[in-house]
Parts: C-alpha cells; sequence; structure tokens
C-alpha cells in the first residue's frame, strides 16, 4: 500500500486489515447487508486503494429484496425468517455470485428497538462465503440499536479476517506438505542409512 494509503487508513480499522489482505491477494470482495443497512459497505470504501477490491454490494432491508437481489430462497425465508444463520450465509454467497466476486460478506439481524418475528434484539448472523466455502457466526449483541449496528460490521469484518487467514494458512500446510513430499521420501532414505 502507498504512503498515502497508509495516512488516510483509520488507526486500528478492522476493515483496513480486510483491503489490505485482499489486496495483497488479488480478491474482490462484495457485501450484502440488511440490519446493517450499508454501514458494512461505509466502512470498506473509507479505506484508500479499496477501488482495487470492492466490487460492490446490497442492501436488501425488505425481506422480499433478499430473494429477488441476493437470491435467498423463498422457501428459506418462508420457514425460518431473515434473521436466521442459513439465510445469513445465502445472503453471502448471492451477493459474492450476483456482483462477481471473490468473497461474500452479510450480515442479518435484529438491531430493535423492538424484538422482530419472536427474535430477540441484538440477535445477530454474520456470514462470509469464498473459495473455501462458507461459514456463519451468531452473535448475541446487547446495547442500543447504533451500538448493535456498530458491533455486526467490527464481527463480520473480523469473520473475513479469520477466513482469508484460514485459507492462508491452509495453503502454505499444503505447500509445505507438498515440499515436504517431494523432499521426504529421499531424505527419509539418505537418514536412514545413517542411523
Amino acid at each position: 500500500m502507498d504512503s498515502d494509503a497508509e495516512e488516510t487508513r483509520p488507526a486500528g480499522s478492522p476493515a483496513a486489515g480486510v483491503v489490505h489482505s485482499l489486496s495483497e491477494r488479488h480478491e474482490t470482495l462484495a457485501t450484502v447487508e440488511s440490519l446493517t443497512g450499508g454501514l458494512l459497505a461505509a466502512s470498506i470504501v473509507e479505506i484508500a486503494g479499496v477501488s482495487g477490491i470492492y466490487r460492490g454490494g446490497l442492501v436488501v432491508y425488505a425481506t422480499e429484496l433478499k430473494s429477488l437481489l441476493a437470491d435467498v430462497p423463498e422457501d428459506l425465508l418462508a420457514d425460518r425468517g431473515p434473521v436466521d444463520p442459513d439465510v445469513a450465509v445465502a445472503l453471502a454467497e448471492g451477493g459474492r455470485h450476483r456482483c462477481g466476486a471473490d468473497w461474500g460478506l452479510a450480515t442479518t439481524g435484529v438491531a430493535g428497538p423492538e424484538p422482530q418475528d419472536g427474535k430477540p434484539v441484538g440477535l445477530v448472523y454474520v456470514a462470509v462465503a469464498g473459495p473455501s466455502g462458507t461459514e456463519v457466526r451468531q452473535l448475541d449483541l446487547a446495547g442500543g440499536r447504533d451500538h448493535i449496528r456498530s458491533a455486526a460490521v467490527v464481527e463480520a469484518l473480523r469473520l473475513l479476517a479469520a477466513r482469508i487467514h484460514q485459507t492462508d494458512a491452509a495453503g502454505a500446510a499444503a505447500s509445505d506438505s507438498r515440499a515436504a513430499g517431494a523432499d521426504g521420501g529421499r531424505t527419509d532414505a539418505a537418514g536412514a542409512g545413517r542411523r
């Protein structure tokens, strides 16, 4: 990242770490938001240099738009409602597909002030879909509406950062394993005569 980008990047921003990691990997990101209503996208696009990795996002606040725009199965929404772990995963996958991105990141939940469809205020699901599959995380957040929405953004970005790190670690382990397998036979054979 150039020095101008470093200077304008918010200190300690979880979005900055994600943008930097994806930029290094030459991979792209899309977002799909319900309860955060664009806050996730805004936190990402405030990072200098983001245009190289951020494809775009969907704000699907209304339940029917989750199906129409983000390809969440209608029967899933009808059976479970919009605040559900499988819906969160479908949102992430739908955004990834719709925007042609390597990674999709989604939020859904109840920010309050009232419960929704029997789901308590503070129940949030964040999900990521990427090259190595999907993951969803349930959050039980306390506080007011603004705090819940802000915390959901931070936790979504943390989940994405963790998945990127896991993908990197798995790639490194596979590379090490292949290298060990290629060299291991020769090393073991040579070592056996010296024991």
